[in-house]
């Protein structure tokens, strides 16, 4: 598989969401109107409940049983991996770069949160396609590396609106005790009622009094999200035969229920990159984002990250901690070089600041993604060939 080759292939998704961004630009437009602020909440709000818990749940209940998850243990622990490394990296930028208290989620999210959805599935199918690919048979190649991605997906949605979101509130309203989320109510994520009253009482006692106090203040509501929920339904079709039987596969009972949420799924990344589209042109009329706070994410994701995976994946395969598999290895290591999760633009939209800020940044980022994605992942398949 030549440079050039490999540059047309990774080129192609990355090209594709930049297509698709335009478009949501141009619907956003004064005189066309069509994809306006409030169309864009509205669409936000479909994607949060509807469309990413549904790609979540499809595309993991298809591939993923109890095998796999024995074989891939070491997958959600890799991903954790990049989301604190990632996170650290961003504090970093942060100190460095001196930005607007409003936007520091913004920054930490994207070095922490890296997309593991749809850049992997469009990704890998095209290099296992390819000629002289080194990861074998182009089906067996596509159907483990499929359920290799499905499985990173779902992680990292949990990971996505566990850690980063609770993170990014924190962050973004450092003095603040409420957050917005798209319900017919607004639901506090910290109690007005939390007070603490500083005793003089032993260690232990004070401990627990923190744990009690944390436990109090957070609500369940914002930490399982649909996408996470969606995600530990999925897997437990997966690795229940009984269950695997009667939704998933051409034959089973009740395919049409598994075809649905299938459709729906489908529907999710154009939807979350029309946002994205529309969400820019706030950005480009003034978003106020500074030059060094975009270049240290790039930085961050497409030179730092990555080199960090690379002594992880190689030094968990020297541990006999992961098999060896090229392609499973691949994308160990692929989960390290992808640009920003686009779902970070729902979570900016879900708190209604920084929109525009988010948007630029990712734009930036997916632009200058095809370079990183045509450079490391021929590195990559070098070192695990």
């Amino acid at each position: 598989m030549t440079l050039l080759d490999l540059f047309i292939t990774s080129s192609i998704p990355v090209a594709k969401i930049l297509v698709i961004t335009g478009i949501g630009f141009y619907l956003a437009l004064d005189r066309v109107s069509i994809l306006n602020q409030d169309a864009r909440k509205h669409l936000n709000n479909i994607v949060f409940y509807v469309f990413s818990p549904a790609l979540v749940a499809s595309s993991l209940a298809e591939t993923i049983t109890y095998e796999n998850m024995v074989k891939m243990w070491f997958m959600p622990f890799n991903i954790l991996l990049t989301f604190i490394i990632g996170s650290f990296l961003g504090w970093i930028v942060i100190k460095i770069t001196k930005p607007p208290s409003h936007i520091r989620g913004i920054i930490v999210g994207c070095c922490a949160a890296g997309n593991l959805g749809n850049m992997p599935l469009i990704i890998i199918p095209a290099i296992c396609n390819e000629k002289a690919s080194p990861f074998g048979d182009p089906e067996t190649c596509e159907k483990f590396g499929l359920g290799y991605i499905a499985l990173s997906m779902a992680i990292g949605a949990i990971y996505l609106w566990t850690y980063v979101y609770n993170l990014m509130r924190m962050l973004a309203n450092p003095g603040g005790d409420t957050a917005i989320i798209p319900t017919s109510s607004t639901v506090p994520l910290i109690s007005p009622k939390a007070e603490q009253v500083e005793q003089k009482v032993g260690t232990w006692n004070k401990i627990k009094q923190r744990v009690s106090s944390v436990a109090q203040k957070i609500n369940l509501r914002t930490i399982f999200a649909p996408s996470t929920i969606a995600a530990l339904i999925a897997l437990a079709v997966g690795i229940n035969p009984t269950l695997r039987m009667l939704l998933v596969g051409n034959t089973a009972p009740l395919r049409v229920i598994e075809d649905s949420v299938s459709l729906l799924g489908d529907g999710a990344i154009p939807a979350l990159t029309l946002i994205v589209g529309g969400n820019l042109l706030n950005g480009l009329r003034g978003s106020g984002i500074h030059w060094s706070v975009i270049m240290g994410v790039v930085v961050v994701r497409y030179v730092l990250l990555p080199m960090s995976g690379v002594l992880i994946v190689r030094g968990a395969h020297q541990l006999g901690l992961i098999t060896s598999e090229p392609l499973y290895q691949f994308v160990l290591l692929l989960q390290y070089v992808v640009p920003p999760a686009m779902n970070l633009g729902t979570i900016t939209q879900l708190f209604g600041s920084g929109e525009s800020e988010c948007s630029v940044i990712l734009f930036w980022s997916y632009a200058l993604a095809s370079v990183s994605l045509t450079i490391w992942p021929t590195f990559f398949m070098w070192l695990v060939a």
